[in-house]
């Protein structure tokens, strides 16, 4: 399994739109990519501009599929001017 972690930071005042943007995507994620396990947004209690999504994929050709996807590359765009710049990814290696 392959997991991520992408932080962002929307634009103040822009959280909302931001939020409803993400979910847009994130719906058709849950409902297209059936080796994506997990795609759940988060919001920072000590900064609440500040959103981290924790992903799970099920190997390596799920998670290319997730990148590849046009709902994906839609939700980009769509995110590009609500955040303040790109996100930061980490991709983990699932243990246990």
């Amino acid at each position: 399994m392959i997991g991520v972690i992408a932080v962002l930071k929307a634009k103040e005042g822009r959280e909302a739109e931001f939020e409803r943007t993400f979910a847009e995507m994130t719906a058709k994620v849950k409902a297209n990519e059936p080796g994506n396990q997990m795609y759940q947004l988060t919001r920072s209690r000590t900064e609440p501009r500040t959103y981290k999504v924790l992903e799970m994929y099920a190997d390596q050709a799920a998670f290319d599929a997730h990148g590849s996807s046009d709902h994906y590359k839609e939700g980009g765009r769509a995110l590009r001017d609500l955040v303040e710049s790109r996100p930061e990814v980490e991709l983990l290696d699932a243990l246990i």
